[in-house]
This record gives C-alpha cells, sequence and structure tokens, in this order.
C-alpha cells in the first residue's frame, strides 16, 4: 500500500502542468542524472528478489520438513511474501516503461498491487497471533478467519473499482486518488493497530510466564521486534500516502527524480520489516517422529521420558511466530509416546 496512484510520475504525456515552485525537479543534483535513478530501482529490485528467494527457500524447507500438515499459516506467509517481493523485483526494473504508459489505472494497479499484497501478508501474521492469544484465554475464535478474509475481499475489491474507474473515466482521476489513498492509508492504519493490539497482548502474555521457561525471553524479544518494527512501518506507511495525495507540489512517492526518498521509502516500510520476520522464522519445525526413530533419541531425553520427567518448555511454550508446524509436531510426537 502506497502513494503511486496519488502523484502521477515524471515523463507522464498525460500531466502537463509545470513544476511546482520548490520542485527539486528545478535543483540540479545527483538524483537528476538518469543513471542514479536506474541503479536505485535496480538495487531494489536486487533487494526485493533476495527476499523473494530467502521467502522461497523456506517455504520449500518447511514443507520438506513437515509436508503432512498442508498449507498452515506459516506456508502461507512464505508464499505471500514471495509473490509481493516477486512482483516488486519484476517491475522496478521496468520502471520507464511503466512510467511510459498511456492508462493511468495501469501504471497505479502495476505499482499498487504488491502493496496490496503486503498488506494481506502482514495481516495474516496479526490474524495468527490473534489466534493464539484467543485460544489461550479461551476466547471463541470463529469470527477471526472470516473477518480476515472478509477484510481483505473489501480492500482488493473496493480498490479495483477505483482503478476501473479512472481508467474508464480519466477525467475524475484527480479525486480518485485522494479517495485510493484515503482508503489505503485507513487499511495501513488498521494493520499498525492490530500488531500492536495482539503483539502487545501477547507480549504481555508472554511476561506472565514462569521466569524459568526455555525461550521465553527470546519470544519476548522476537514478538516486541516484530510488533515495533510493523506498526511503524504501517503508521508511516499510513502518513505517507495522505502526505504525498494531498501534497501541494508533485513530490510525492514514485516520482522518478527522487531515489533516495524511494529507496529510504521501500526500505523502512516494506524491506526491512519482511527481511526482520524472515530472520525470525529462519529456524525449522522438528521432524515427525515415526517408527524406528527412538534408538535416534539422545540417552538423556530417554532416560527423562522413563523417568516420567517432561520438558517445562514442551508444555509451557506458544508458538509465537514461527512454531505453528512445531507447535503441531511436539503434539503428535507426545500422543505417540503416550
Amino acid at each position: 500500500l502506497h502513494a503511486a496512484s496519488t502523484n502521477r510520475m515524471v515523463g507522464d504525456a498525460n500531466s502537463t502542468a509545470p513544476p511546482a515552485s520548490g520542485s527539486t525537479d528545478d535543483e540540479p543534483g545527483w538524483w537528476n542524472n538518469p543513471r542514479a535513478q536506474d541503479i536505485t530501482f535496480d538495487v531494489l529490485a536486487g533487494c526485493y528478489a533476495i527476499i523473494a528467494l530467502v521467502a522461497l527457500i523456506q517455504l520449500i524447507r518447511i514443507q520438506r520438513r513437515v509436508p503432512e500438515y498442508g498449507w498452515t499459516t506459516q506456508k502461507v506467509f512464505h508464499l505471500l511474501n514471495f509473490v509481493c517481493a516477486s512482483f516488486r523485483a519484476g517491475v522496478f526494473p521496468f520502471w520507464r516503461e511503466v512510467d511510459a504508459l498511456p492508462n493511468a489505472a495501469a501504471r497505479a494497479a502495476l505499482m499498487d498491487t504488491p502493496g496490496l499484497l503486503f498488506f494481506t501478508t502482514y495481516a495474516l501474521l496479526v490474524l495468527f497471533w490473534a489466534e493464539i492469544y484467543h485460544q489461550a484465554r479461551s476466547f471463541p475464535t470463529g469470527a477471526l478467519r472470516p473477518t480476515f478474509v472478509g477484510v481483505n475481499a473489501l480492500v482488493y475489491a473496493f480498490q479495483g473499482s477505483l482503478w476501473t474507474w479512472e481508467g474508464a473515466q480519466p477525467k475524475v482521476g484527480t479525486v480518485l486518488e485522494k479517495v485510493s489513498a484515503l482508503f489505503l492509508a485507513s487499511a495501513c492504519a488498521a494493520a499498525a493497530a492490530g500488531f500492536l493490539v495482539y503483539g502487545g497482548r501477547l507480549f504481555a502474555m508472554l511476561r506472565r510466564f514462569p521466569a524459568e521457561s526455555r525461550g521465553r525471553r527470546k519470544k519476548l524479544r522476537e514478538v516486541g521486534a516484530v510488533t515495533v518494527t510493523c506498526a511503524t512501518c504501517f503508521t508511516v506507511r499510513a502518513v505517507m500516502v495522505c502526505l504525498s495525495a494531498f501534497a501541494e507540489t508533485k513530490d510525492g512517492l514514485d516520482v522518478m527524480n527522487h531515489p533516495v526518498r524511494n529507496a529510504l521509502y521501500y526500505a523502512c516500510c516494506e524491506i526491512a520489516p519482511s527481511a526482520l520476520v524472515l530472520f525470525i522464522l529462519r529456524k525449522l519445525p522438528p521432524r515427525t517422529r515415526r517408527e524406528g526413530d527412538e534408538r535416534r533419541t539422545p540417552r538423556r531425553e530417554r532416560r527423562g521420558r522413563d523417568r516420567g520427567e517432561v520438558r517445562g518448555d514442551d508444555e509451557r511454550r506458544e508458538p509465537l511466530l514461527g512454531d505453528e508446524e512445531e507447535g503441531r509436531v511436539r503434539g503428535r510426537n507426545r500422543r505417540d509416546r503416550d
């Protein structure tokens, strides 16, 4: 969700307005060099390509480790990350061709669709946290997934209708751009609020765990870091979308003679949170214990199990970020041992 649709790009054949006073178009500098512009967007494309590759590799690793669980939340999260980052990596190297498209709606769709996918990806993480919190507090969870699907369907349907309307009636494009900006900013603000609410609740719940619980401190750091980073990125995105839509000048986002501004925006609002969450989710779930695996179990674990000892970590640990499959596998292994 960003402000590509709220500003016409430099070189737009349909834009006849002269540069506004104070615009950096009149200021000399290396950022007006076409080569610098190309390098900036090539570097951004490379960063997104790395994120897409990491997400795909992690998805394949999880599928090979626990294929019996189908499309879990973690697998869908990695898939969406891969699709979103691949879209960015495919569009940015061809920004001049995108900029030259005569249809403003097509330009906006190419630049805004990855932002919509990014919103869905991290709304899925909020859903995952909400389900964990509701289950831990014995609250009903039946309405969470339908709400997630309904909100995303509304976002895509509304934004798609605006693109269609803008393509059919270009004269009302300016008004539609502002309506789109307000709507996307509201969606970003809702995502930020979701991270603050459920991230804060999970953080508070973790703090109540026994201090000797193994992994408690690590999970506190992970949940806190993801909550602060994602809430900040969506808040900044919402503010920037509104400022770019209602600014008097045309110096908003995706104006191609501002490579530093674009690089900072995408690095802070998409690349950094994606890299952080992928780093936290790097751990693979344990393999499902099958018949014949008993002899490969560590001797200390077998002795403790024979004495009736149960690791407190297995009993108290909540699958907060990347442990959905791990929690299922641990539960199955305990049932098999019983």
